[in-house]
Order: C-alpha cells, then sequence, then structure tokens
C-alpha cells in the first residue's frame, strides 16, 4: 500500500467546483459508457457495483512530468488531497486509467488546453483536516515551508507512517505475494525475543492507565454508558497513542477513557464513531454499509452525550475527530 500526495486547493474555484462535482457527487458510469474503453467499463461496473464512483485526475504536466509517478498508482494505494495547508481528503484507489475524453467531458480543460485525463476511482472516501505541519513533522520534512506542489508518491516508510498517523483500514488481502513472502521470511529467520522492552514498557502503561479509571471491579463505558464488570473494559486512548507527545501520554487524567470491548472500542478505534464538541456522540455514515453494525449504533449509541467529554480533554476528541473519524464516505 502506496500513499500518494495530490494538490487540490479548493480556495481556488475551479478545483471546488471539480470536488463538487465528482467527489462530493460520485460520477454516474452508465452515463460515460460511450468514451469508455470495454474493459476500463468492466472494471468500473466490477469495482463500484451501485453504480457510481469518485473520480479524480492529475494533469500531465509539462514533459508530463506528473506521469511519472501516476504510473506508480495503484489498486489499493491511498490519495490525499493537500490545499490551504491541510490534508483535508482522502480515498483509496480502485481503478486507474488515462482517459482524455472523458475527463474533458468531466472537467473541461485548463488555461493551456490540458486536462486531468490521468484519472483514477475511489472508494473509502473520506474527509480529514490535518494541518501540514503535522504531516511535515510526522513525515520528517525539514523545510517548514514545504507544501505537496505536484502529485507525489510517498516511499514505502513514510506510507506507514502516514497510514499509522490517519488510521487507515487495511483492505483484506492488500498485502503483495512479495509482501507476504518477506513477512513470512522474517519470522521464520528472527530468533530474537518477540517480548521485547518496548512491549513490556506499553503493557505497563496500559495496566497504569487502566488502574486509573477503573480502580474497583465494575466500571462505565464512557462511549454507551453501560456498567460492566473490569474484564470487558480497556483503557482507550483518545488520541491515537503512538502520535501522543510524552506530555500528553503522560496526562492520564484526560488523555484516555475506559471503552467496552462489546463493540464501543473497537467502533471508536476504527472511527465509526467519535465525540462531538459538546460531548455527543457522532456516527459515521460508514456504519450503514453493514446492518449488524447499523443496529448496534441505533439501540447502543445514537444520540447519547458522553459524560465523560470536558473541556480538558477536547483537545484529544478534536484530535480523533480531525483525523480518525469517518464523516464522509462513498463506497
Amino acid at each position: 500500500m502506496r500513499v500518494f500526495l495530490q494538490p487540490a486547493k479548493l480556495s481556488k474555484k475551479l478545483i471546488m467546483d471539480h470536488y463538487r462535482d465528482t467527489v462530493l457527487s460520485p460520477v454516474d458510469i452508465e452515463k460515460h459508457t460511450d468514451l469508455l474503453d470495454e474493459q476500463v467499463r468492466k472494471r468500473l461496473s466490477d469495482e463500484f457495483p451501485r453504480g457510481v464512483a469518485q473520480m479524480w485526475g492529475v494533469v500531465p504536466g509539462k514533459g508530463e512530468r506528473n506521469v511519472h509517478f501516476y504510473r506508480q498508482l495503484k489498486p489499493g494505494d491511498w490519495v490525499f488531497f493537500t490545499g490551504d495547508n491541510h490534508l483535508y481528503f482522502g480515498g483509496r484507489v480502485r481503478v486507474v486509467w488515462r482517459d482524455r475524453l472523458l475527463a474533458t467531458r468531466l472537467w473541461g480543460t485548463d488555461e493551456g488546453g490540458s486536462t486531468w485525463e490521468c484519472m483514477y476511482a475511489f472508494s473509502d472516501g473520506r474527509t480529514f483536516d490535518v494541518p501540514m505541519v503535522e504531516i511535515r513533522r510526522v513525515l520528517g520534512w525539514e523545510n517548514e515551508n514545504r507544501h505537496v506542489r505536484n502529485f507525489q508518491a510517498l516511499s514505502d516508510s513514510a506510507s506507514e507512517l502516514l497510514h499509522d498517523l490517519l488510521n487507515l483500514d487495511r483492505a483484506t488481502g492488500e498485502l503483495s505475494a512479495k509482501e507476504r513472502e518477506d513477512a513470512e521470511s522474517a519470522l521464520k529467520e528472527y530468533d530474537g525475543p518477540l517480548e521485547r522492552t518496548a512491549q513490556r514498557a506499553y503493557r505497563a502503561e496500559q495496566s497504569l492507565l487502566k488502574q486509573q479509571l477503573l480502580p474497583g471491579a465494575e466500571g462505565e463505558c464512557a462511549l454507551c454508558g453501560r456498567t460492566l464488570p473490569r474484564a470487558f473494559l480497556v483503557a482507550a486512548h483518545i488520541k491515537k497513542r503512538s502520535v501522543c507527545t510524552d506530555e500528553e501520554k503522560r496526562d492520564f487524567r484526560n488523555i484516555a477513557m475506559l471503552a467496552c470491548l462489546l463493540g464501543c472500542d473497537g467502533l471508536f478505534e476504527r472511527g465509526f464513531i467519535s465525540v462531538g464538541a459538546d460531548g455527543e456522540v457522532l456516527v459515521s455514515p460508514a456504519v450503514e454499509a453493514s446492518a449488524a453494525v447499523l443496529q448496534h449504533v441505533d439501540q447502543i449509541l445514537a444520540n447519547r452525550t458522553v459524560s465523560w467529554w470536558n473541556p480538558d480533554r477536547e483537545k484529544y476528541f478534536a484530535w480523533h475527530r480531525t483525523h480518525s473519524f469517518k464523516e464522509f464516505t462513498v463506497r
């Protein structure tokens, strides 16, 4: 899984129009079959059985400078849009193809007569609100004024860092044959202890957190409000632990909450629910993809106010809303 960055400033009317027309309003594939190559049409139909898909494109650029990275784009990769000092949207690529005629129909041409013909269709589209200063810090960009100026691919290591920061789900079977082979080989060759000092320290930290949050035999899930035995509750970080500062990790009173293993911990961690600025439970449209999950959320979590929320914890809940919560998603 590679990560690609796409400059797309919504403060520019042209970009906002394109974003509104083919991202916020997915493209009806059937309306454009007259321009689609048969093979591309079939791939789109297979990947998007509902008949609509979010689409975007890249201008080849002078001397086709953007094509170098575009040719590396593969199904399963993630593309993130950046602009106006924020990373604000991302989606998982499903189909990649070059189509000047369709791009011209959807988006027209720029002042130089070029169009966004290096196209891709994606699913799992969702909004973010991550300042570029945070992206630069995570990726180790030393130039504090560095921005995404051209379509570009991140290295595998940088892709993993962004994957972790944004709490992205891995698609089932996403590992390539080569990645699986490398992982299996590494496990076979590794003869050291699997339980490392860092893991022990992490578990000790979790124990301290849970003791702080749950001194007795029972406790209340911060999200659903149910009182449950200790075994069914975990100390869940509100802000992802791997991106917390040392000071934040030590903020035991505020950085974490009790979440139950009967659904709330997983739903929160994966961004299907979050907590609003006034403590209300927020529910992602993504839960509608599963009738069982939707029923669970409607019965247990919908219309709840989280008593654990307070002004001191809001900065951590705000991080979760802008980084993990699937606020907008179209499959």
